[in-house]
């Protein structure tokens, strides 16, 4: 439609120029004494119109020449400007395939092509920016290296020219690697000074909280690590198994890491709700405080959840962990003083009514009826798990408190046979 309308317009154009100049008998008379020239209209329009072109073709050529040395500059300019960006690309490219050598010289030069053009006195408006990753780049390369002074040089230098406020993503990243570099060599307290000098948006960014996360396992400060790695379980930074693992590894540390009862209930107390219903987490926590010395009673409740999850149906609990639970509750039983109340005696009867075929809630239920002075029924609970129990050391521990009930009624033979079984296990 478009082409139709010019076509109509070019013609009404032509049309009107022909009538004009066709019916045109016009002159234009030049008194130049003493001559006198007489010239058609026709003719001096169209010679104006071709003085006309003529003059701004002139002007055109003028402006083109005058130009050229500009263009000269710009030319020279964008030219220097993709050498730089090629070395970027080329620093890039040998850090990813191991080549630090090359990479770090690459990087130079891109520092000392900036540098060329700074003292032509043609500045480029992301220049410091510019001048910041390529110090970046050479400080991994001088890392990857070993060459530490050459790193912290290229680093300080970076950070000299990231002071502006638009510049602030690209100090952040360069503290994130220094921080980053200093865990590699162990030395924290440079580590937590480039941490604690990001801002604060960056400060709670997932890298940073790994960088944290690591700097503080690398310090052995076990609650901050747990803390953090709660964090990075909240922001997805892991799947969710493999944050249930790191989770619970550390609180295992935190508990392990106890030397006292005192110690020992302060680190429990630091732990989540769901930590603490860890299995792992609170069989650790009752056998250390057990070890240490510690309240029975206190062991016992913190076991509490895992006996609940135990008796269960559909148990979620492998035979490793039940096997533990049942050690941990008869150590409880056998401290000097420690006898089961009436409580958990319920509870481990009902348990072992229940489920009158699980050999570990027979042993269990024979011990705590040893311990509570009945020595018929534990007799007969722990010659009937024997038959079925697998693991040997609850094997072993059977047949050694059989021993001591063939002692405790002064049946030697079958206390000597009981202490035989137990000792080949």
């Amino acid at each position: 439609m478009r082409a139709v309308l010019w076509f109509l317009a070019l013609f009404a154009i032509a049309v009107s120029t022909a009538l004009f100049a066709g019916n045109n008998e016009g002159t234009v008379t030049v008194f130049w004494p003493p001559y006198r020239v007489d010239l058609s209209l026709n003719l001096v329009l169209l010679g104006l119109v071709g003085l006309f072109f003529l003059f701004h073709v002139a002007l055109r050529a003028l402006a083109v020449l005058l130009s050229l040395p500009g263009q000269a500059r710009r030319w020279r300019i964008q030219h220097q400007e993709r050498t730089m960006h090629v070395g970027l690309l080329d620093t890039l490219s040998h850090l990813a395939s191991g080549r630090f050598i090359r990479a770090r010289k690459a990087a130079e030069s891109v520092l000392a092509q900036e540098h060329s053009l700074a003292r032509s006195e043609r500045t480029l408006s992301y220049s410091s920016r510019l001048r910041a990753l390529s110090h970046m780049l050479a400080a991994e390369s001088a890392h990857a290296l070993q060459d530490r002074a050459a790193r912290d040089e290229h680093v300080q230098r970076a950070l000299e020219q990231t002071t502006r406020r638009q510049e602030q993503e690209v100090r952040d990243g360069l503290q994130l690697r220094a921080a980053r570099w200093a865990i590699d060599d162990r030395d924290i307290q440079v580590a937590q000074q480039r941490l604690d000098e990001l801002s604060q948006g960056a400060a709670r960014r997932t890298l940073a909280l790994r960088l944290r996360f690591k700097l503080t396992r690398v310090a052995h400060q076990t609650r901050q690590a747990l803390e953090i790695a709660r964090l990075l379980a909240k922001h997805r930074a892991f799947s969710p198994a493999a944050s249930q693992s790191l989770v619970r590894g550390l609180a295992l540390e935190l508990v392990q890491a106890a030397h006292d009862p005192s110690q020992l209930e302060k680190a429990w107390g630091q732990l989540d709700a769901s930590e603490r219903q860890m299995p792992e987490v609170a069989i650790q926590a009752a056998e250390r405080m057990l070890a240490l010395g510690g309240e029975v009673a206190l062991a016992q409740q913190w076991l509490l959840p895992v006996w609940d999850q135990m008796v269960r149906p559909a148990t979620t609990l492998s035979q490793d962990q039940r096997i533990k639970l049942a050690l941990v509750l008869e150590r409880g039983f056998s401290r000097s003083g420690g006898k089961p109340d009436v409580v958990w005696l319920t509870r481990i009867e009902s348990a072992q009514m229940g489920n009158p075929r699980d050999a570990l809630m027979q042993y269990l239920a024979g011990v705590t009826c040893m311990h509570l002075s009945l020595w018929g029924k534990a007799q007969q609970l722990l010659r009937q798990a024997l038959s079925q129990l697998q693991d040997e050391r609850l094997r072993r521990r059977a047949w050694q408190a059989l021993a001591l009930l063939a002692e405790q009624r002064e049946d030697s033979a079958a206390a000597t046979e009981a202490w035989r079984n137990a000792a080949q296990g």
